[in-house]
């Protein structure tokens, strides 16, 4: 990363550098900025454990030349790793991340001049994003809300922020904890199970869960159901463009809900579908003029404030738009389907052997004719296997797909599905489970937790 910034960036706006809650990753912080500043680079260290998109704000807030970030996000506690930031406050594009794997092999870089100091990086990004939303108006909504920081980077960011507004929440989970007791800090079933409990309990309007870098959401409604990042998107969407009329085109990952579709078609803005990673979703933001974007696993952007994910602002945003329609998130859900029409969301993760997830990769891409006792319509092949299903659209609802494709980040082969009920999401995962594992070859280690995920 010195290399890369000595070779293609303005190396005298130095770097800066943040960690998260995960076992080791203040050292790892400290070791890598020791490195940096033995290349001659001026290095801001924070104070403290940070949120990805407040280490991303710092990048564009301070004008650096970029940003290091220690974290392993929403992946189980055993695991850590390194995100580059680049200098406009977001993911590194695809050619970036290029460059800077080129200089892998590479010797170590030294020069003079380098520095480390400790920076405050919270207060500047929690002063932004208060600006973004009408904490007043939530205030005097009255709604309750419960927070599950999921023992990760964003512990006591949102309950400062409600604190100090005179908000009513509840926050759980804030304390350190690098094993995440019980969960992978992910918010999706089953792991907000304790959000679920708590809304119910606590007779909140809305639960908010933020991962372990606070970059990605997930959410519960007032009854205890999980409220997918599909249906977060879908609400901040549609209320940014009748409420705000923000100017701007849509972006989504190719395994997100149809529904944002319908969507920018009723408001005529036009919607981009790209590969998916948020990186390919920041590079179309960099490019065209993009009001909002997102991806299947949480991360929703908004330029305007940063071109990176943000499920700490996002959280804001929902209790916002509760205030400003005065429903509680259940409802505001119930609207969004009636309006649009079902659609119904869920994902099964398949640790598989080599061989046969390679087997199955392989057969979908022969393009079968049918998946299951499903007719396939037509096939896409953006990133990884897209079927789409003669299956029932009840009316309305959603035209069914079927995605197969393997994890960029772990050794898993993940199946997304879309369809117009639940139950028909259910059989269409598990009848894709059956032909990923015909192959007959000799399975190392399988799990599948559809049922959980399906909302």
């Amino acid at each position: 990363m010195a290399t890369y910034v000595h070779q293609h960036e303005d190396a005298s706006k130095g770097l800066v550098v943040g960690y998260d809650t995960r076992f080791a990753s203040q050292r790892a912080a400290e070791i890598i900025s020791e490195v940096l500043a033995g290349a001659g680079i001026a290095v801001r260290l924070s104070d403290d454990y940070t949120p990805t998109p407040a280490l991303s704000y710092a990048v564009k807030n301070l004008g650096a030349a970029g940003g290091v970030m220690i974290t392993s996000s929403h992946n189980p506690f055993n695991w850590n790793g390194v995100k580059y930031k680049a200098d406009y406050g977001g993911s590194g594009t695809p050619a970036i991340m290029r460059s800077i794997e080129g200089e892998l092999d590479s010797p170590r870089l030294e020069r003079r001049g380098g520095s480390v100091t400790l920076t405050d990086f919270k207060t500047p990004y929690i002063a932004a994003i208060k600006n973004l939303v009408d904490l007043k108006e939530i205030q005097e909504a009255g709604f309750k809300f419960a927070i599950d920081v999921m023992y990760g980077a964003g512990r006591g960011v949102l309950k400062g922020i409600f604190t100090e507004s005179g908000i009513d929440h509840v926050e759980i989970r804030g304390e350190l904890n690098p094993l995440f007791p019980g969960i992978n800090p992910e918010p999706i079933a089953p792991h907000i199970a304790m959000l679920q409990e708590t809304v119910v309990r606590e007779r909140c309007q809305a639960g908010m869960a933020t991962d372990g870098d606070a970059d990605r959401l997930g959410a519960v409604a007032e009854d205890g159901t999980f409220v997918d990042a599909h249906k977060c998107f879908a609400v901040i969407l549609e209320w940014i463009l009748k409420r705000k009329q923000w100017p701007g085109e849509i972006v989504r990952a190719f395994n997100t809900t149809r529904l944002l579709d319908r969507i920018a078609a009723k408001y005529g803005r036009k919607l981009h579908e790209c590969s998916i990673g948020f990186k390919y979703i920041c590079d179309l933001m960099l490019e065209r003029d993009i009001l909002i974007g997102g991806e299947e696993s949480g991360g929703i952007g908004i330029p305007r404030h940063l071109p990176e994910r943000d499920g700490i602002l996002n959280s804001l945003l929902l209790a916002n738009i509760m205030a400003d329609e005065g429903k509680p998130l259940g409802q505001l859900v119930r609207d969004l389907q009636q309006e649009y029409g079902e659609h119904h969301y869920g994902r099964t993760d398949l640790h598989l052997s080599s061989e046969v997830k390679d087997d199955a990769m392989r057969r979908a891409q022969d393009k079968p004719g049918r998946m299951g006792s499903f007719g396939v319509l037509k096939i896409e092949t953006l990133d990884g296997v897209k079927f789409f299903l003669d299956a029932p659209t009840y009316g309305n609802g959603a035209e069914a797909w079927v995605l197969i494709r393997a994890s960029g980040t772990e050794p898993l082969l993940r199946v997304y599905c879309e369809a117009a009920s639940p139950e028909l999401v259910g059989q269409i995962l598990k009848e894709t489970e059956a032909f990923v594992r015909a192959g007959d070859l000799q399975l190392v280690d399988s799990t599948s937790d559809a049922g959980g995920r399906t909302a």
